[in-house]
């Protein structure tokens, strides 16, 4: 068997452990984790970016008025 071959076949076992694994409960718990995080991350960061340009429009009107 040719070196080739040998990667092709672990390539092969290895998807087929992967794919195994994907549809497992506990990789399915462990990214929906994943995606609820990134979500809130998401959510988090929008809040704080829409006060810090309120605080620089508040700044803005401020300087404005001086």
């Amino acid at each position: 068997m040719t070196d080739g071959w040998k990667k092709f076949l672990w390539g092969v076992a290895a998807g087929a452990v992967a794919a195994a694994f994907v549809q497992t409960d506990t990789f399915k718990k462990g990214a929906a984790k994943v995606l609820a995080g990134g979500s809130q991350l998401k959510k988090d960061a929008k809040e704080y970016f829409e006060t810090l340009k309120e605080d620089v429009e508040d700044l803005k009107a401020q300087g404005a008025k001086a």
